[in-house]
């Protein structure tokens, strides 16, 4: 579960049907963004050509150092170099901007790959400031039929042996929500900084 539950059955649909595709804002069609944490750092290439509303939202997150002092709270280990990392905001009153609406994968034509990052989200149209990364393909959290899955929008470049080594840090073993027992970081990863670097 990645913050909670997929929001599937009719209303998925009746959201598919109503988003329009966002147009692309000037810039870049990819712009990379630098993550430092306490055990190291990764840049990220964001796709703003195919995910724009994504895209634009963490990049007001990285220029208004929002993630600075969050951390990587959760390990999700689903067998031998598979699984994901997820960090962000907590839904922090302090930190936290308003929800965006969702961009699934069946309309950006990105996938849920090794490196891929993506929002997390309850309902399609509730992301904020939450997010994870991908290590192993996961096409369950594509797009599909009802299914709108979560919204990719862009790839870890450099640094996937620091995804790696968060994905395999310590977690309690009673702790989270129920779908998220075991997953949770027993010492939080501390996301130090976050810097445009194109």
């Amino acid at each position: 579960m990645i913050r909670r539950t997929l929001l599937t059955g009719a209303v998925a649909a009746l959201l598919t049907a109503t988003l329009a595709p966002a147009k692309a804002p000037p810039g870049p069609a990819k712009v990379r963004v630098r993550i430092d944490t306490t055990v190291g750092s990764m840049i990220v290439a964001l796709d703003r050509a195919h995910a724009p509303i994504t895209t634009e939202n963490f990049l007001k997150y990285v220029d208004e150092k929002r993630f600075v002092g969050t951390a990587f709270y959760r390990a999700s280990r689903a067998g031998k170099d598979r699984g994901l990392i997820q960090g962000g905001t907590r839904n922090a009153a302090n930190r936290t901007l308003p929800p965006i609406a969702h961009e699934p994968t069946s309309r950006t034509g990105l996938r849920h790959v090794t490196g891929t990052i993506s929002m997390s989200r309850e309902k399609p149209g509730s992301a904020t400031g939450d997010f994870f990364i991908t290590v192993g393909t996961m096409p369950g959290y594509d797009a599909k039929g009802k299914n709108l899955g979560f919204a990719a929008f862009g790839q870890v470049i450099y640094g996937m042996n620091t995804v790696r080594r968060i994905l395999n840090a310590p977690t309690t073993k009673f702790s989270g929500y129920e779908g998220m027992r075991n997953q949770m970081i027993t010492a939080p990863i501390i996301i130090t900084g976050t810097t445009r670097v194109n």
